[in-house]
């Protein structure tokens, strides 16, 4: 218990983006795990790790335990992954997995499902993950991205994610549209041609487009895949 006063403490006095997690509890206790975000994948989605004190918070199932969120882009879900023993990730245990695509944190409880990988723990854990039997709190989503602003209108932009060309359908008249940087900076105006603005310039990852329309500045998050 003092491990983890001085985990949560020190996570505090980091600042740092954290997710906390308890589920699981057969193998893994009754006690709260807690993920700082050590990286962003090729995708632009966030990677969370428990960051081990050493040793490594204690938990009866494994020994100890050290704990990853990460996107897997070849299965298109989200990871609950179990470090095998010494903290390198390399041929983890998967114990939950989520096909919910958001973005760019895991999904919560509500979103999706965190089903439990039964090949690897042979059941152990009681099943998948629900509000009764666990709590996953921060840095989670509980919605996907989605454009922000044309709800309710005869509009729509596709595919998203984007590998090369947003087309755009509906009754709206674009006059122009600038690109900018998830975090608002904005970084050029991009040319419409029938409907459609090619994309395929972009590296991976989050953005938005400003629209000057017939019906004033509408706004767009998009992902570059």
């Amino acid at each position: 218990m003092k491990k983890l006063l001085f985990f949560v403490l020190l996570s505090s006095m980091m600042n740092a983006q954290t997710i906390t997690f308890k589920g699981c509890i057969p193998l893994f206790d009754d006690q709260d795990f807690i993920f700082n975000k050590t990286g962003t994948d090729a995708t632009g989605r966030n990677i969370y790790t428990t960051t081990p004190i050493d040793p490594a918070q204690d938990c009866s199932g494994l020994g100890t335990c050290e704990f990853k969120f990460q996107w897997n882009n070849s299965t298109n879900k989200w990871e609950f992954l179990a470090d095998s023993g010494n903290g390198d990730f390399v041929n983890p245990y998967l114990i939950y997995s989520n096909n919910s695509a958001s973005t760019p944190n895991p999904p919560d409880l509500s979103l999706g499902t965190w089903q439990e990988n039964t090949a690897d723990t042979s059941g152990g854990c009681g099943g998948n993950l629900t509000a009764a039997n666990a709590t996953l709190t921060g840095e989670v989503q509980s919605s996907v991205l989605r454009t922000s602003d044309l709800e309710g209108l005869d509009f729509k932009a596709y595919p998203n994610p984007v590998k090369d060309e947003l087309i755009f359908s509906g009754n709206l008249k674009i006059n122009s549209i600038n690109l900018f940087s998830y975090s608002g900076q904005k970084l050029s105006e991009l040319k419409i041609t029938n409907g459609k603005v090619n994309l395929s310039h972009l590296k991976k990852g989050f953005y938005i487009l400003k629209l000057d329309t017939d019906k004033g500045e509408k706004t767009i998050k998009i992902i570059k895949d």
